[in-house]
């Protein structure tokens, strides 16, 4: 009888002394997982999204805190936006919630939870609680370098005592933002948008990206996690999907920009064979050529010295779409020396870029190429008939 009870003691010490260490490795009850959720269908959704997710089960929460969020309802947004000026914030909702959000918009999120120890969990969450107050939360949102991705990256990667090796996750050497860029509008067929990212965002977009700075698309991180390391030790523990999105039937033919241009050049091409060189009709596409183009010049140089985004300086799209236009569009049929001299430097200008096009600093939109080549062919009819 002895025996046994001397047995039974020994293995509740035994017991006891083998757990004890298991314990002590997570006595914070603590998860924290990235949550990366696919892109939607919306323009403001294209590139995904990226949160954190913490269940403390000492606490009995799952809550998940997000970056990404604004103020729409603010009556100056569109001033705000414009000029670069609109402040993101941190902000949480319960798990279920988001879920129930992204299920709704069909977007997949998948989970991977941190190899962290209980005191990096611990540091992770007071950051949390930290960024969240009413006077930290706030930060000035740039697409590129400060977003609710790369906020997310900082706050793990970077933190203090917590020094991760990441692999290479660029997919090609001397990748761009815009190749980035491109890659998901193209996925998403947001062909016009992509048109219009072209023109506003200026050469800083060429520059070829780190692998640091690749991860500002949530994608990216998660591969950026996926094979990030420190101490020998991964720093996704384990990774799941917790909703797959359903693949929806894809929508026929798209009209395109590079389609809607091609045609107007070569109708216009035509017509500028055809018609005579002060017709009315002639006129008045010139006057809404010139006259858009001014528009839109003016604009690059309102969002290149007016704002406050980065991305939209040193904007080569300036080349062809010239401020000046807009007041040379009410002088089309002016035939004054001034005027021929004006149309005569903008033809060579159009030539000049046009034969350029693929050694250009920055990549410019291929759609408009006929536009600009449309805008040399009206220039150089203008000129010809003012001789």
């Amino acid at each position: 009888m002895m025996k046994r009870l001397l047995r039974l003691c020994l293995s509740v010490i035994l017991i006891f002394a083998v757990s004890k260490p298991f314990a002590q490795t997570d006595t914070c009850r603590l998860k924290i997982s990235l949550l990366t959720c696919s892109p939607g269908t919306e323009l403001y959704s294209t590139f995904g999204h990226s949160a954190i997710r913490v269940t403390d089960l000492a606490a009995g929460t799952d809550i998940v805190y997000n970056y990404g969020t604004f103020d729409f309802y603010d009556p100056m947004f569109l001033m705000k936006f414009t000029r670069g000026q609109l402040l993101y914030y941190l902000d949480q909702q319960s798990f279920s919630g988001f879920m129930n959000d992204y299920r709704a918009e069909n977007r997949s999120v998948s989970e991977q939870i941190l190899n962290l120890n209980c005191e990096e969990k611990t540091e992770l969450q007071k950051a949390l609680f930290v960024n969240i107050r009413d006077e930290n939360k706030f930060y000035q949102y740039d697409f590129l370098f400060d977003n609710c991705t790369t906020r997310i990256r900082d706050l793990i990667l970077k933190q203090k005592g917590m020094q991760y090796q990441t692999a290479n996750v660029l997919p090609a050497t001397g990748f761009t933002f815009r190749n980035h860029i491109h890659h998901y509008l193209d996925n998403n067929k947001q062909f016009w948008s992509k048109l219009g990212i072209d023109i506003l965002l200026g050469k800083k977009m060429d520059r070829a990206m780190t692998n640091d700075e690749a991860m500002f698309l949530p994608d990216y991180l998660e591969k950026g996690f996926d094979s990030s390391s420190s101490r020998n030790q991964h720093l996704v523990l384990t990774k799941k999907v917790l909703f797959e999105k359903q693949e929806l039937a894809s929508e026929g033919f798209a009209i395109t920009p590079s389609f809607v241009f091609w045609a107007l050049a070569i109708l216009i091409g035509l017509a500028t064979f055809f018609l005579r060189p002060n017709s009315k009709l002639l006129t008045a596409i010139d006057f809404f050529i010139f006259f858009f183009n001014g528009l839109l010049g003016c604009f690059l140089v309102f969002m290149w010295f007016g704002t406050d985004h980065n991305t939209t300086q040193n904007n080569l799209n300036l080349l062809w779409a010239i401020p000046t236009h807009i007041i040379a569009a009410f002088f089309i049929r002016n035939k004054n020396s001034a005027s021929k001299l004006y149309f005569q430097v903008t033809t060579v200008l159009c030539a000049l870029l046009l034969l350029s096009w693929a050694f250009l600093p920055q990549e410019l939109n291929k759609a408009l190429f006929p536009w600009v080549l449309l805008t040399g062919i009206r220039s150089f009819s203008i000129f010809r008939s003012r001789t």
